[in-house]
């Protein structure tokens, strides 16, 4: 497991696309190589995007994978708030959280809604066909997790379990790095000049 933090730190509305863009990004990429991604976003996010948010990836490959993402990322793209803005060059951040100090604290079953599906996805024959993957919804919060890694729906559930908890410690931790104004500062480490990652366009293709 490896956990990431994304931030826009003082940009303007672009910065936070670029967020938006990034994660999804990351996402699927992640999910072509059977790996699962929680996120968490962070205080008030607009139409645009969240300011910050924490990507959580799981899985033995999980840090290999999201390496390459710490640090600036850069997007070329005209625009699409201020269609006659010149700048063309927005950058946000990536950067590893270490790891908690302790676990987080275990979460009812009867606070959460699940959902039970085939497996199905990466994994080809290894996977369980049967219906053991668990997507697992906290009521109170709408946050959402999906849990197909171990061959029984019960054992699924309490990772399920244990992941939405994670969650919600995370939105805590990232309210308080917020509050601290840790993410600016993270930001505002980072060499805008030495993106470790360039994506172009509407489309968000790296180039």
């Amino acid at each position: 497991m490896i956990r990431l933090l994304f931030t826009s730190g003082r940009g303007p509305a672009e910065c936070r696309i670029a967020v938006r863009k990034a994660i999804a990004t990351l996402a699927d990429e992640a999910a072509a190589l059977g790996l699962e991604t929680d996120c968490v976003e962070g205080p008030s996010p607009d139409k645009h995007g969240p300011g910050s948010a924490i990507v959580v990836v799981h899985g033995e490959a999980a840090a290999a994978f999201a390496r390459p993402w710490i640090g600036a990322i850069q997007w070329v793209a005209q625009s699409p708030v201020r269609p006659h803005h010149k700048r063309k060059n927005w950058f946000i951040g990536v950067v590893e959280l270490p790891t908690p100090p302790e676990a987080p604290k275990a979460l009812a079953a009867q606070d959460v809604r699940f959902e039970a599906f085939r497996a199905g996805g990466p994994g080809g024959q290894h996977q369980n066909k049967t219906e053991s993957a668990v997507r697992a919804t906290h009521i109170a919060s709408g946050l959402s997790v999906v849990a197909r890694e171990e061959r029984s729906q019960h054992r699924n559930k309490a990772l399920a379990l244990e992941r939405i908890a994670a969650l919600l410690r995370l939105q805590g931790e990232l309210e308080a790095i917020t509050a601290r104004n840790d993410a600016h500062a993270a930001h505002d480490r980072l060499e805008r000049g030495r993106a470790v990652k360039r994506f172009k366009g509407e489309a968000f293709r790296a180039s």
